[in-house]
């Protein structure tokens, strides 16, 4: 057969509507659209939300602020920087939704996401090198890539507790908070979970409510954040040198510049120790994981800053028996995400403010009016439940992306995730993960982490275009030893051991997988820095599509290209 014949006989192939689509309009969202626009792709995007702020747009409950402080929460662009002014220190909900609206506006990418309209499916067609893509709205389109920046924590929990249905007051979720106030005021309000979300909500209703009661399952390491009024002369001097500090953030392990530790725990006198530890209390924050630089790996030096914060909470909490019942004495300190709000603790001293620990006294079923546990009933007006979210793996699999055989992600994951640099994972051609599991992701500052991989995947795409691929995954022998890396650099991590949303648990045998890299983003931007200097090492590219749209035999088209395999 002749390359004329073959190519008469080969299907006609359309070039698909758009180069991305771009799933979820958060932070992530609106950089990856800027950045595909500006390097001249067609980008439609999708967002189930009103309009854009992802989380931000959701996350609407009292209290809500977010735990890394302003001057580094932020895009590292010269004129937003400069043109934008932080109120506070750790800024509130509507401050950071009112900042990503203005970013939206001022990168002009709400033209390009369709909002109100979720992604019910994508369908790899390899014969077209294209994900078909679906939405509720009736939408569809085809695409070559599909960049989900929907998030690690964005698919909520649902609240699974018997008779929920039969409550007859009023219940939410803080991670679906509805846009209309909610009067709290003389109501007997019920709290289930403390978490982040929990003891913020908690912070700032008690002052509303009539009652509040706390239903505490597991007590959590609260660290106050040390609010106040931005640093104006601070964010002015980041603001004249901002490609520096955009640097000296992406040199610092979290991402953010807090205070990093200098030595182990017993390299100090008694004396230094008590005194850096109220440095670390005095300044707030998630400085708190960082006191010493063995407190992540050595019980040890952990007993001496979870004790440290217990004997804080003993001092703020005037009964002796609800400050032991608010100490957490199960885990050690940083093994689960630290929860910052000024304020937590002192709230039990409130006169209207109890607490029910529901794991000595477990919740039995939500009665029409209140909570029923094994001791007795609690009669309640309205219910809040701050039960966090279905991680890593919620908002992929919710999305219903699948491949040409009709497996979807998460369907290789079932001992553990399993991706190249927590951007791809193999058998899923063009899709990209954005701060997924294998990547620093929940780790480190979401500002940071997903500038850099939107970075790292509009850098793959143009590299693409350049040598006319249109296919790209992770060899497997690669996925395989990034993923061997990762579980490495978290063997020794006291937090391995901890449940928590971090930690994937094979029941079987007890294997436990540390999901996200543990290894500080500067380790993770040098491995990424590597793998591009190498010609993008460990991923597999083809040409089948460009080879089909000039009419090249699909026959004798080239076969795939592995770079540094």
């Amino acid at each position: 057969m002749t390359t004329t014949e073959s190519a008469r006989d080969a299907p006609e192939l359309s070039p698909p509507d758009y180069d991305v689509v771009v799933v979820g309009a958060g932070l992530g969202g609106i950089y990856a659209v800027n950045r595909f626009v500006k390097d001249g792709l067609t980008v439609f995007g999708v967002e189930a939300g009103g309009d854009v702020g992802g989380v931000w747009y959701h996350n609407r409950y009292p209290g809500a602020r977010v735990d890394v402080e302003a001057y580094f929460y932020s895009y590292f662009d010269e004129e937003l920087y400069r043109e934008w002014q932080w109120q506070e220190r750790y800024p509130t909900q509507p401050e950071i939704l009112r900042y990503l609206n203005f970013a939206a506006d001022r990168l002009d990418v709400r033209r390009h996401f369709h909002f109100d309209t979720w992604m019910t499916g994508a369908k790899w067609h390899p014969e077209s090198n294209s994900y078909t893509v679906t939405t509720d709205t009736g939408l569809t389109v085809t695409t070559r890539f599909l960049v989900m920046t929907s998030g690690q924590l964005s698919k909520p929990r649902k609240p699974n507790f018997a008779g929920i249905d039969d409550f007859e007051g009023e219940w939410y979720q803080t991670s679906q908070w509805p846009e209309h106030d909610i009067d709290f005021s003389g109501k007997r309000v019920g709290v289930v979970g403390t978490g982040s979300s929990g003891v913020q909500t908690i912070t700032a209703i008690a002052p509303l409510a009539g009652e509040l009661v706390v239903f505490q399952r597991t007590a959590n390491y609260t660290i106050p954040a040390v609010n106040g009024p931005i640093d104006s002369q601070r964010y002015g001097q980041i603001a004249e040198g901002v490609d520096a500090t955009w640097g000296e953030m992406l040199a610092h392990p979290g991402g953010a510049l807090t205070p990093l530790p200098t030595r182990a725990a017993f390299d100090y006198s008694d004396v230094e120790r008590a005194q850096v530890l109220e440095e670390r209390w005095a300044y707030g924050g998630h400085a708190m994981n960082a006191v010493f630089t063995d407190q992540g790996t050595n019980m040890a030096s952990n007993d001496i800053v979870s004790e440290f914060v217990r004997s804080k909470i003993r001092q703020l909490v005037d009964d002796p028996a609800t400050a032991e019942t608010l100490s957490p004495v199960d885990y050690p300190i940083g093994s689960r995400r630290l929860c910052v709000c000024s304020g937590y603790y002192e709230t039990f001293n409130r006169e209207n403010v109890s607490l029910v620990d529901i794991k000595n006294d477990p919740i039995v079923r939500i009665t029409p009016s209140g909570v029923q546990t094994e001791s007795g009933h609690v009669d309640l007006d309205v219910l809040i439940f701050a039960i966090g979210f279905d991680a890593f793996t919620g908002a992929l699999d919710n999305a219903n992306v699948a491949n040409e055989r009709g497996s979807h992600p998460s369907d290789n994951w079932k001992r553990g995730p399993r991706t190249y640099l927590g951007l791809m994972t193999t058998e899923f051609p063009n899709l990209f993960i954005v701060t997924g599991p294998g990547s620093p992701s929940v780790l480190i500052n979401f500002f940071a982490g997903n500038v850099q991989h939107i970075d790292f995947v509009a850098d793959l795409i143009g590299y693409m275009n350049e040598h006319a691929y249109t296919r790209v995954e992770p060899d497997v022998r690669a996925q395989d030893a990034w993923t061997q890396h990762v579980a490495d650099v978290s063997s020794r991590l006291l937090r391995l051991n901890v449940e928590n949303y971090m930690v994937h648990v094979n029941r079987d045998d007890n294997t436990r997988v540390f999901m996200p890299f543990a290894g500080g983003l500067p380790a993770y931007i040098a491995r990424c820095d590597e793998i591009v200097a190498n010609g993008y090492e460990g991923f597999v590219f083809d040409e089948t599509f460009a080879a089909a749209l000039t009419g090249a035999s699909l026959g004798a088209q080239a076969d795939s290209v592995v770079v540094g395999s």
